[in-house]
């Protein structure tokens, strides 16, 4: 099978869909395997280490396109991008197409069989799209804890506090992979944590970090009450494959304290809070009112060869299980198949589209 990996155009991303050592395993199992030139160089990859691990380096996105029967990329399809694709390929990258009408016509219009890394499940989880929860839900922090700063436009907190000083609050709303990583970073900083989560195995798992977090149902009087007193307010509210659902109202954000932060990772799928509004790191922030907010669809991309191994490395099993001729045998690979020859197949995006 020839097997392409472009460089990725969106804004500021720079992750690369496999790392050399990944590519590794394909060429050594008879496979040939194109790499756009440059296309892992921001993630510290130099076209030189693909080449000697079998790769070859071919000069533009066309030529990628044109000649792989699969597509491996990070982000959705971006640009002149879909039009690129063609029936008959595959194509093999985060999709999120629940949140995006336009590109999900264009798909379809293309032929492609589109499978996503986010709607592929097994063993009671979602194996590729964990890694980039797990950094999304640190980096929330991060940049929680650095946009409180006052000369950022924050309220000018600490978020762990100190001696004679109060801790900042963090309020998270979902306690899975992503959320559950958000809520470990920041109590491990010193914050006051409260997650909101349905499952009750979630909520005692989370509320096993420390005695500075509590977990709580979230009921709409109890959310509303824990967001009027947030210093950080932390969107991680997932359903597979469809949009996430709306958790956090206007008007709720409008009473969280001025110079308050917050940060929607749900963005990806439509965003869990009602203010959420897609950026990119180019222009990351905006202001509701006096609140502070970020919603970079991309955010693994601030830490592009973190998030290279770790996508690599959940990556390849499926791999090399998709290149194989009766690949739609493997029930979990078929189960993530979005659109396929025009047509839309995966449930939850056929009952929102059509």
């Amino acid at each position: 099978m020839k097997i392409g990996i472009p460089k990725e155009i969106k804004p500021l991303e720079a992750r690369v869909g496999l790392v050399p050592e990944a590519c590794l395993e394909l060429t050594r199992a008879g496979h040939r395997v194109l790499l756009q030139q440059g296309a892992g160089l921001l993630s510290g990859f130099h076209d030189t280490l693909y080449q000697s691990m079998g790769v070859e380096i071919v000069n533009d996105a066309e030529t990628i396109y044109g000649e792989s029967d699969l597509v491996i990329k990070v982000k959705e399809p971006y640009g002149k991008e879909p039009d690129l694709l063609r029936e008959g390929q595959m194509l093999f990258c985060f999709l999120h197409l629940a949140a995006d009408e336009g590109l999900t016509r264009r798909l379809l219009q293309s032929g492609v069989t589109g499978i996503a890394f986010e709607t592929l499940a097994e063993g009671g989880g979602l194996p590729i799209l964990a890694p980039m929860s797990d950094i999304a839900g640190r980096l929330a922090v991060q940049y929680g804890a650095t946009l409180l700063h006052r000369h950022q436009g924050g309220r000018g907190l600490l978020l762990g506090g100190l001696a004679g000083a109060d801790r900042g609050h963090v309020v998270i709303l979902g306690g899975g992979q992503a959320g559950g990583h958000a809520a470990a970073l920041a109590a491990a900083m010193g914050a006051r944590v409260t997650v909101f989560d349905r499952l009750r195995e979630r909520m005692s798992a989370v509320r096993q970090l420390g005695d500075n977090v509590t977990t709580l149902y979230p009921y709409e009087a109890s959310i509303s009450e824990a967001v009027a007193t947030a210093d950080v307010l932390i969107g991680a509210v997932l359903i597979p494959g469809t949009r996430a659902p709306r958790v956090v109202s206007r008007d709720q954000i409008a009473q969280m304290p001025a110079g308050s932060v917050v940060l929607d990772i749900s963005v990806d799928q439509g965003g869990c809070i009602e203010t959420t509004r897609p950026t990119t790191y180019e222009d990351p922030t905006y202001q509701v009112g006096e609140v502070i907010h970020f919603a970079v669809t991309n955010m693994p991309g601030a830490v592009p060869r973190s998030a290279s191994q770790a996508l690599s490395a959940a990556l390849i099993p499926y791999l090399k299980r998709l290149t194989v001729a009766d690949w739609r045998d493997d029930l979990p690979l078929r189960a993530a198949v979005n659109l396929s020859a025009g047509e839309l197949v995966y449930p939850a995006l056929r009952e929102q589209y059509l």
